[in-house]
């Protein structure tokens, strides 16, 4: 069983699997948050091409020479949830590149004691993962911080120092 403190981002490890997991609570409404999930360029760093805001749709995110990977948006229920495919990824920082191939990141939008919750799961992204002690501390930062004040001030933190 999983216990979430309202007020706070956790980090969570579910009993079915090891997929890094987070989520928080939010006053404001499931449309926002899907539409600030949307704005991948306010709340994600690096260069992302394409669109990032429709069924079908595929993007590519490249964060210097470390990280270059391409999306395609297989869910999108407005208000609800929004799942990327990773087609194919490039990690130049583990021996091998392709880990996120064929990943899903998901965001799943519900309304919880009348507040708005975002769960944000990278399926497969899982610590046997060279990479995941990286990529799970990065995501921490785009989802519980950059994303997260996105939602609640208009403004993400997309360019981390």
């Amino acid at each position: 069983m999983t216990f979430r403190i309202a007020t706070e981002a956790k980090e969570e490890k579910t009993m079915k699997t090891n997929d890094y997991t987070t989520s928080f609570l939010v006053e404001q409404s499931p449309e926002d948050v899907f539409n600030a999930i949307n704005n991948v360029r306010a709340w994600w760093s690096g260069d992302i091409d394409g669109r990032t805001d429709t069924l079908g749709a595929e993007f590519t995110y490249r964060y210097q020479d470390v990280h270059d990977t391409t999306q395609r948006i297989t869910e999108w229920v407005p208000g609800k949830k929004v799942v990327w495919h990773v087609v194919d990824s490039h990690i130049n920082f583990v021996k091998d590149r392709t880990e996120w191939n064929d990943t899903e990141i998901v965001f799943e939008i519900n309304r919880q004691q009348g507040k708005t919750e975002l769960r944000f799961t990278h399926v497969g992204l899982v610590p046997a993962f060279e990479c995941y002690g990286g990529c799970s501390g990065a995501w921490g930062f785009y989802i519980n911080d950059s994303l997260r004040s996105l939602i609640t001030t208009g403004k993400g933190q997309p360019n981390r120092a």
